[in-house]
């Protein structure tokens, strides 16, 4: 959501694109010059006021609270509360799962046995946490950048290595479009970060064709979870055996 001080820089910005001077702004208000620079300085007013200046600019307050909404830096990560609050009901966490997806409230609630208050709920709450901000007609945006990632020791991830992974690998990974590849190897230390980053590419081209792909219809798309993973490891069965 948008802060007063946010609003009043993009209003300092609508008033240089005007050519509109504090005196002008001054004189279609009713106040003095410099009541004018020391609200605008001081980077707080009343929400009336800023309304008031939008309408001597002749911009529409919705409009520039929408502008200045989308021009935040989007979230590449949570807080730890932010994760906790997540993880701490498992409707919410699939409702955060679906906006991810970008899903309406109309799509969970036709695929999931979540009621439509129940699915609004979930969206209330996380626009409180931060995930979306939520607009009218229960309609949203995003409010995470396309890098995002649950922290890697974050309450998400150790629900998921405690409650996800042995689902995830139960399945026989021999359907169409499926496929499960296990490779070890020895390789050099300084090239082992370019294979890290190939990885990181491939799971950022699954995530843009996944947003280019949500103009087809449902009927033409499937949900597929990529899991990427590389690590310096060792089943600990064969550690135990190695040489001291």
């Amino acid at each position: 959501m948008s802060t007063t001080a946010d609003l009043i820089q993009a209003l300092k910005s609508e008033l240089k694109t005007a050519h509109m001077t504090y005196a002008d702004l001054a004189r279609q208000l009713g106040m003095a010059e410099s009541s004018i620079k020391r609200m605008l300085a001081k980077g707080d007013m009343p929400l009336s006021r800023v309304d008031a200046i939008c309408r001597a600019l002749k911009i529409d307050f919705a409009e520039l609270s929408r502008r200045v909404a989308e021009a935040q830096p989007l979230l590449k990560e949570l807080t730890l509360e932010q994760e906790r609050a997540v993880v701490r009901d498992k409707k919410l966490l699939l409702c955060a799962i679906c906006v991810l997806s970008q899903w309406t409230v109309e799509q969970i609630t036709g695929a999931y046995r979540i009621s439509e208050p129940e699915c609004i709920g979930a969206m209330v709450q996380l626009d409180r946490i931060g995930i979306i901000e939520l607009r009218p007609l229960n309609r949203y945006r995003l409010k995470l950048a396309k890098t995002f990632r649950w922290r890697p020791h974050g309450p998400v991830m150790e629900f998921f290595r405690e409650h996800v992974v042995l689902d995830y690998y139960s399945g026989g990974f021999d359907r169409p479009a499926e496929g499960l590849l296990l490779v070890h190897g020895e390789i050099s230390r300084a090239l082992a970060p370019s294979f890290l980053e190939r990885l990181q590419r491939v799971a950022q081209d699954f995530a843009q064709q996944h947003q280019a792909d949500q103009r087809l219809a449902q009927r033409d798309r499937e949900g597929y979870t990529l899991l990427l993973g590389m690590r310096s490891w060792e089943f600990e069965a064969f550690a135990q055996l190695r040489r001291a």
